[in-house]
């Protein structure tokens, strides 16, 4: 049984989609962080940077207990324990790693930041807006141009790497960009969009 620690945000529903398709056991526990609850002690204890998610998998490596925080890293182990959704042919495996973190690195911090400034600054920032907006983009270009020729983001099969990315752009609309701009992204969304599983770890 997995101890999913999470708050319905991004980078907290990438692990309940990877749970989900992993057909893996969990539990949720909320994590209120618009109350501050990430920086309760337990919490801390599992996540000393007081951001979710982290999990908890009472059966980790050698039967033993593991906490893991920093979902990219949850999705790596996630994908090792199950086998599923992280190749072992290195040349297969590298591309879905470097996608990984071509979201860990690149779509969460600025389309976070996108959102931000459009949406949750207390004043507009018109700088702020303007930068950031124009960063996420450029990153949707990327990935178009990426998918013009690729099924899924690290080619074929779908992976962490999509796992990861889905949710942050299912938030499209929070950084004003229309899918239909991108056709490419829009055919990798909508395909993702109708897997059941996915479906069920957004509603988390």
């Amino acid at each position: 049984m997995i101890d999913l620690y999470t708050w319905g945000t991004p980078n907290g529903r990438k692990v309940s989609v990877m749970l989900e398709e992993c057909a893996l056991t969990y539990n949720v526990h909320k994590v209120d962080i618009g109350k501050g609850d990430q920086f309760k002690p337990e919490f801390v204890t599992i996540n000393p940077n007081s951001k979710i998610p982290a999990i908890v998998d009472k059966d980790g490596p050698g039967g033993n207990p593991i906490s893991v925080f920093e979902s990219g890293a949850i999705l790596i182990y996630l994908a090792e324990k199950s086998g599923k959704f992280l190749p072992a042919d290195p040349h297969q495996r590298y591309a879905v790693l470097q996608w990984l973190m071509f979201q860990m690195g690149g779509v969460g911090p600025m389309f976070g930041q996108a959102h931000h400034f459009i949406r949750f600054a207390p004043e507009k920032v018109p700088y702020g807006i303007e930068r950031y907006s124009k960063e996420t983009r450029r990153l949707y270009g990327v990935m178009d141009k990426r998918l013009e020729q690729n099924e899924f983001l690290a080619g074929n099969p779908y992976s962490i790497a999509d796992i990861a990315t889905y949710p942050w752009v299912a938030r499209h609309e929070y950084h004003q960009v229309d899918l239909a701009e991108f056709p490419n992204m829009k055919r990798w969304f909508d395909a993702i969009s109708a897997r059941p599983p996915v479906a069920k770890g957004m509603a988390v």
